[in-house]
């Protein structure tokens, strides 16, 4: 398996970057590099019950300046539902999803702004105050 490049958010507000091999979503535990798993044997081992998200993206600096939109428009067509997430410390994030199970462990989000530097979000359901599809 390829390297993912990732961001994790923790419910305590922490905020780690580096690479993972071997996240699934139905394990509770992962391992994060903070280099290239193939070159730095250095890793941590990831309780997924700590997390908020992991935000799986195409680099780790991003735009500083972009803003992820609020809304989706309406026109907007996207694989699965449009949905708008609200987490527990009120983050706000919309995008679409293709299933969502309230007992599994999280989802995958997908941003609809193209330009994004997420390419994809693994939400924890712990962390989420609410989901209202659109």
């Amino acid at each position: 398996m390829e390297p993912s490049k990732i961001v994790m958010r923790y419910v305590d507000g922490r905020v780690l970057k580096g690479y993972t091999q071997n996240f699934a979503p139905d394990k509770p535990t992962f391992y994060l590099y903070k280099g290239n798993p193939e070159t730095s044997p250095k890793r941590i081992q990831v309780s997924m019950k700590e997390l908020k998200a992991i935000f799986f993206v195409r680099d780790f600096l991003g735009n500083p300046k972009s803003k992820e939109p609020k809304k989706i428009p309406d026109r907007l067509k996207v694989f699965g539902r449009k949905v708008e997430v609200t987490f527990k410390d009120q983050e706000v994030l919309v995008g679409s999803i293709l299933d969502y199970e309230a007992q599994e462990r999280g989802f995958f989000l997908f941003p609809t702004n193209p330009h994004s530097n997420n390419v994809m979000i693994f939400a924890v359901s712990e962390a989420v105050r609410d989901i209202r599809f659109l």
